[in-house]
């Protein structure tokens, strides 16, 4: 209805303006004949005038109507309003939060790198003389063992030179065997006996001599491994420092990573790591830590560490990819919360606590200070300031506005039955998630018998490389034997 008057109202606005304009620019004889130009035009302005005014006053009589009429209506309403915001206004409810409670589980100190593995011993066999090749006996990537004889050179030259050593060598003997009968008699002076025994030590040494140059023509394996993939065949020849063939010792296999320079504290030698090797998935080895760089590395500020594991059963290979988790120690009866319930402040790590309050449905929020430890996926230890059982608030802590405000817990069962139930997950394997049982087992079998990491001594012979096996605090080798002694130099 307010529109519709006040369209009316513009409308014989406009229709009297344009009436207006019309009698001004009208022609006398077209509306008053008998009357003047001048009368005629001064009559239409008045009329004019007093038209838009009349409207005027009508468009604003019609627009204040509506105002007038509906103002007790919208007290009407307001009052109304007014009365049921009496009725229902009342006290206000506690926030909704909600909570966990404190948990003891077993957790572990570990870290996170990445590495890669190697050989516990490798070599790659070169002759140390020119020759040619007559046999070779052994298959690409077969085992070996230790002292097997693998390539031979064309060798007729030396044996017949160490035939001639062993002639000449038995002329001087029996020569220098009649000087001594001789000179015993008389018959002789002192200084033929002399010459005789220095030409018996040149012969001994010519033998010698040809006996290690024949030598040089038989490739031994130098420790058991396994062969790799032969460079050469039968009838080559090869000059001295050809490759021929790599050995590998894979019954165990080491790990180097590099972790921060932070934990060079932590870590040491006889403890164990978890290792994950992105080519198979889902399995998880354990190794144990045999050595730590004394030298950090300036660049990246990190300390290299070699770790061993056991690969008799033949799963690994050098140059894998490891993601490894050094394990520096394990806590038993650790308190842990949801992470979620740490609200930092000012350098400090604060939670709020629930004690009773008046009633079964309200509780009181404490802010209290506490000192965390370690830090698992979606779990912090707490070290100060809790007690296995408290309740903590996870969510919500934007509403509690003060120490000692009420607070309404949602779900406090389902909440603490769904907590009790998350950290019994991490009791049972001794940490965050389904990685701690995996730990728990991979830690018992690096320390299981029978684990060549541990009875391993040290590199079998020259030409192989390897590490001394770990030791304990009083010297003696962690696996109860004594080191091996180095064995004979190997082609």
């Amino acid at each position: 209805m307010l529109q519709r008057r006040g369209s009316l109202a513009r409308a014989t606005s406009c229709y009297i303006a344009m009436f207006a304009r019309k009698a001004r620019k009208a022609r006398p004889h077209e509306y008053f004949p008998r009357i003047s130009y001048m009368a005629s035009k001064s009559i239409y302005t008045a009329v004019a005038i007093v038209g838009i005014a009349a409207a005027s006053g009508a468009a604003w009589w019609v627009q204040r109507q509506p105002h007038s009429a509906e103002a007790p209506k919208a007290g009407a309403a307001a009052g109304g309003s007014m009365g049921v915001a009496g009725q229902t206004g009342g006290p206000t409810r506690p926030p909704s939060v909600e909570v966990a409670r404190v948990e003891t589980v077993r957790i572990t100190d570990d870290a996170q790198a990445v590495g890669s593995l190697r050989s516990r011993q490798s070599v790659m066999l070169r002759p140390e003389v020119p020759g040619r090749v007559t046999q070779i006996n052994f298959r690409d990537a077969e085992k070996v063992r230790r002292g097997q004889l693998l390539v031979q050179f064309d060798d007729q030259l030396q044996r017949a030179q160490v035939m001639q050593a062993e002639a000449e060598l038995s002329i001087a003997r029996a020569n220098h065997r009649r000087n001594v009968e001789l000179v015993e008699q008389k018959f002789i002076a002192q200084r033929a006996v002399d010459e005789s025994s220095a030409n018996l030590q040149v012969a001994e040494a010519k033998l010698s001599l040809a006996r290690a140059t024949l030598a040089r023509l038989k490739i031994i394996a130098p420790f058991d491994g396994v062969a790799g993939i032969r460079n050469v065949s039968v009838g080559d020849f090869l000059k001295d420092g050809a490759d021929i063939v790599n050995i590998e010792d894979l019954e165990a296999v080491y790990v180097d990573f590099r972790l921060p320079e932070r934990f060079q504290t932590k870590v040491r030698p006889g403890q164990t790591a978890m290792v994950d090797i992105d080519a198979l998935p889902g399995r998880r080895f354990g190794a144990l830590i045999q050595a730590v760089d004394p030298l950090l590395d300036a660049n990246g500020r990190s300390v290299g560490v070699r770790g061993c594991i056991d690969n008799r059963a033949m799963q690994l290979r050098p140059g894998m990819f490891a993601r490894v988790t050094p394990v520096f120690g394990m806590r038993e009866h650790a308190k842990v919360i949801p992470e979620e319930a740490i609200v930092p402040q000012g350098g400090r790590q604060f939670v709020y606590k629930l004690v009773d309050g008046p009633d079964q449905d309200t509780r009181i929020a404490q802010r209290v200070e506490v000192k965390v430890g370690i830090r698992q996926p979606g779990k912090v230890e707490i070290v100060e300031g809790l007690v296995a059982g408290d309740t903590v608030v996870t969510a919500g802590q934007q509403r509690i506005q003060k120490d000692g405000t009420p607070v309404r817990v949602l779900d406090l069962a389902k909440a603490g039955g769904g907590a009790a139930g998350a950290s019994a997950g991490l009791g049972a394997g001794g940490g965050a998630g389904a990685r701690k049982p995996a730990a728990t087992e991979v830690i018992e079998a690096v320390a299981g018998p029978g684990n060549p990491c541990v009875n391993f001594a040290g590199a079998g012979s020259a030409g192989g490389r390897g590490s001394p096996a770990p030791r304990s605090g009083d010297g003696k080798p962690a696996g109860g034997k004594p080191p091996a002694r180095p064995g004979p130099a190997a082609g």
